[in-house]
């Protein structure tokens, strides 16, 4: 297999895994509160297992190679990355649905495909460009939606899609020279420091009462946060970033098929339009960079 193709099919693993994600985390963030407490304690705990991984692998020893300007990559990584949007993202999961949440971050998919050119110098095809819009549009085409009100929690999960965005043309660049899972230690890591930090120095953490039930959500949330950043940078070591945002709109649709299930209880014919929308745009991009490479290889 290809580095390219194991890309591809991380980022489908990873998009499995963040489609549950986002509608789990909907009811963790209503059950362990407040959300900057609950984002703090999970993040350190993932950074934790993440160091347990890299010790294993005896891959901390790489630093010492490592150039200053990769070390401030990696630095840039953990204070983009992994803390402010996730306090923002959670925040305002807490207030607004796990629908609406699912199609802002989503959009993600336009802020990589604006950055990714001038950046990374990823240059999308007029195929691939068309594949984003279908992608993009696809989020739209959803039961349950009912349209954005822009309210504080919608603008804070948007500013925290842009906050990534940022993040992944950063770890993008410094993941020519680093492995995987540094990189992910750094995120983590550095993250949970700054959101303990800002912890402590709030009263946020005084009212917060731990039984079996948040126990329960607390763990679900940490397993499927280490599966998704795992898999997740990995992905984006092996194949373009603008690749692996697309499959990661597909994502959505996890979400929205288990709030068919679990709370509409409902499966309407938008689901299966959106369905074979985000087939297509991700069937056609995958054609358009198969065929980019391809060319290159020719020529």
């Amino acid at each position: 297999m290809s580095k390219s193709a194991k890309g591809i099919y991380l980022a489908f693993i990873t998009a499995l895994i963040s489609g549950f994600s986002i509608f789990l985390n909907k009811y963790a963030v209503g059950i362990i509160s407040p959300p900057l407490y609950f984002t703090a304690i999970k993040n350190a705990v993932v950074a934790v297992l993440i160091l347990i991984v890299v010790l294993n692998g005896k891959k901390l020893s790489s630093l010492k190679t490592l150039s200053r300007r990769d070390l401030l990559l990696l630095i840039s990584v953990g204070v983009i990355g992994g803390s402010i949007p996730f306090y923002l993202f959670f925040t305002g999961l807490s207030q607004v649905s796990s629908v609406n949440a699912a199609i802002i971050q989503k959009m993600m998919i336009v802020w990589v495909a604006l950055l990714a050119g001038p950046v990374l110098k990823e240059k999308l095809t007029r195929i691939q460009f068309s594949a984003v819009a279908i992608l993009f549009l696809s989020n739209f085409v959803i039961g349950g939606f009912k349209g954005f009100t822009f309210s504080t929690g919608e603008l804070m999960i948007f500013a925290s899609t842009l906050f990534w965005a940022v993040e992944y043309m950063l770890a993008k660049k410094v993941l020519k020279n680093v492995d995987p899972d540094v990189v992910v230690l750094f995120r983590m890591g550095i993250g949970s420091i700054l959101l303990l930090g800002a912890t402590f120095f709030t009263s946020s953490a005084k009212n917060v009462k731990l039984d079996s039930q948040s126990l329960f959500w607390f763990t679900l949330s940490v397993g499927l946060l280490f599966g998704y950043v795992i898999s997740w940078y990995r992905a984006l070591k092996f194949t373009k970033a603008t690749t692996v945002v697309s499959i990661l709109v597909a994502s959505t649709l996890v979400t929205n098929v288990l709030s068919a299930i679990f709370v509409t209880k409902t499966i309407t014919p938008e689901i299966a339009v959106q369905t074979l929308l985000i087939i297509a745009g991700s069937a056609l991009f995958y054609t358009a960079s198969k065929r980019e490479k391809t060319s290159l290889a020719e020529y």
